[in-house]
């Protein structure tokens, strides 16, 4: 909500007057309090095995400014960042991310797999949305074009639709590459002389494996929709509020949107762990405490990036 909108809420429903000085006081205290958990998120990112990724943008005085989903299985990080390119992804992940990435077909993220060989799924989904361009583009050829690799996408979802009547998971499998090879087949050798599907079969010729990578990965989403779903009430949160101000309103939307959606994501409650978090930053004699252990929790495999077994207990190190 708008810090007007707060106030009236407290002057009209629990009759406190509070100015908005105060607010602003208040926003900043939580937001140092998620400092410590935001970032050991942040920290986890490069070692995730699966990882999908959106951006949006974000207003900051006028100035346009990008904000980056990072949604992992338990939890997302938001990253509000100047830059749209993928300088971002190396500042992220690093420059020997081993995970796979689940992204649609912007060039930061080309130019991140191209650099450091990084595996990607692109998003089917948009991949649809182009399919369906030519479909209803006014050249003849196009649609032909078009409706055919619609055909063989609805084919090959057809089979994932069907994964439970399948024998075996070998059948399933087989089942798959034959769809997905007969998409890239008619996407590469029926191609019309016009740019619009010059251009998507180069596509195929170039990223096929990009495109099919959750044929042969287990556990890789074939479209990019948890991103997308995860960046969704950013965009809402954007048209309420019209943006930031200033680097402390974005380090305060930068963190409180990873906690909203991260606790979500582990069905607990946001007013819990942000009591929990304040109660941790003003008892800072008491580290260990943090609320970060219990994302750390999450993932034992992650767990010692940021603590130490000692005596059976976790200590911060």
């Amino acid at each position: 909500m708008s810090f007007s909108t707060i106030r009236k809420y407290f002057r009209d429903v629990l009759g406190v007057r509070i100015s908005r000085g105060m607010l602003r006081k208040l926003v900043g205290k939580v937001t140092a309090s998620l400092a410590d958990p935001y970032e050991a998120l942040c920290a986890m990112l490069a070692l995730e095995d699966r990882l999908n990724v959106d951006e949006t943008g974000h207003k900051e005085n006028g100035r346009r400014l990008w904000t980056w989903c990072f949604r992992a299985y338990l939890y997302t990080v938001y990253k509000i960042s100047p830059s749209r390119g993928s300088e971002v992804l190396v500042e992220t992940l690093g420059k020997e991310f081993n995970g796979i990435l689940g992204c649609d077909y912007f060039s930061a993220y080309h130019k991140y797999m191209r650099d450091f060989h990084v595996l990607l799924q692109f998003c089917l989904a948009h991949l649809i949305r182009d399919v369906k361009f030519l479909v209803e583009h006014p050249y003849k050829q196009n649609k032909v074009y078009g409706q055919l690799l619609l055909n063989d996408l609805r084919r090959l979802f057809a089979v994932i639709h069907r994964r439970d009547t399948y024998a075996c998971p070998e059948n399933f499998q087989r089942a798959l590459e034959a769809a997905r090879a007969q998409l890239v087949r008619d996407a590469t050798r029926r191609t019309p002389r016009s740019r619009e599907a010059s251009n998507l079969a180069q596509r195929f010729r170039e990223n096929a494996d990009s495109y099919f990578r959750f044929i042969t990965e287990p556990n890789v989403e074939p479209t990019n929709n948890l991103a997308e779903q995860a960046i969704r009430f950013v965009a809402i949160h954007r048209r309420i509020t019209q943006g930031t101000r200033s680097e402390d309103g974005r380090r305060w939307c930068e963190r409180i949107w990873t906690v909203i959606q991260t606790c979500s994501q582990q069905s607990r409650s946001v007013f819990e762990f942000l009591c929990a978090a304040v109660t941790a930053h003003f008892r800072s004699e008491q580290a260990a405490f943090s609320p970060a252990r219990h994302f750390l929790n999450t993932n034992p495999r992650l767990r010692g990036l940021l603590f130490a077994a000692r005596d059976g207990t976790h200590d911060y190190v």
